[in-house]
């Protein structure tokens, strides 16, 4: 999307970003032609997510569709509230810790709670250690219908499933 404006400018607040977000998502979707031959997401991807729950037994057509749109929005006011937060600290480069910042600055983002790390202030203020519990695999992905652990992801092929630590 080529020649359009960033959806969030250096020094934006929260409530005028979120204004300028939606009435931008509605003014697109109400104007936009999906590119059914060429989605954002890879379709596959999205129904074998969609078939994971075993209670799924079929999927129209134009579902996954709806859901690589709505993944685009999720991902595009994720981004752009954690630009926010680094933007509040001077810097350009988004890491983990201002994602996790920004889904904890809203109750709407509770459901990543468990997915995404929250960082907690060290004795000198900064944000340092990543809270996790080390007796259980971290879940970071779904791969063939199951959770995959962090190491999983690297190379190692273990399922949390598996039961195998």
């Amino acid at each position: 999307m080529a020649g359009q404006e960033p959806f969030v400018q250096s020094g934006d607040a929260l409530n005028d970003f979120l204004r300028a977000f939606w009435q931008r998502q509605i003014d697109t979707a109400e104007q936009e032609t999906p590119d059914f031959k060429h989605p954002a997401l890879p379709l596959a991807r999205i129904k074998k997510v969609m078939k994971s729950d075993p209670e799924i037994k079929m999927i129209a057509a134009d579902a996954p569709m709806v859901f690589c749109k709505a993944c685009e929005i999720f991902i595009a006011e994720v981004t752009a509230r954690a630009f926010l937060v680094a933007d509040a600290n001077k810097r350009r480069t988004l890491s983990r810790s201002d994602i996790a910042k920004a889904i904890t600055k809203s109750d709407q983002f509770d459901f990543l709670i468990d997915i995404v790390p929250r960082e907690e202030p060290s004795a000198t203020g900064q944000a340092s250690n990543v809270t996790r519990k080390a007796a259980e695999p971290t879940t970071v992905g779904v791969l063939d219908g199951r959770p995959q652990e962090e190491s999983a992801r690297r190379g190692k092929s273990r399922s949390v499933s598996d039961g195998a630590h």
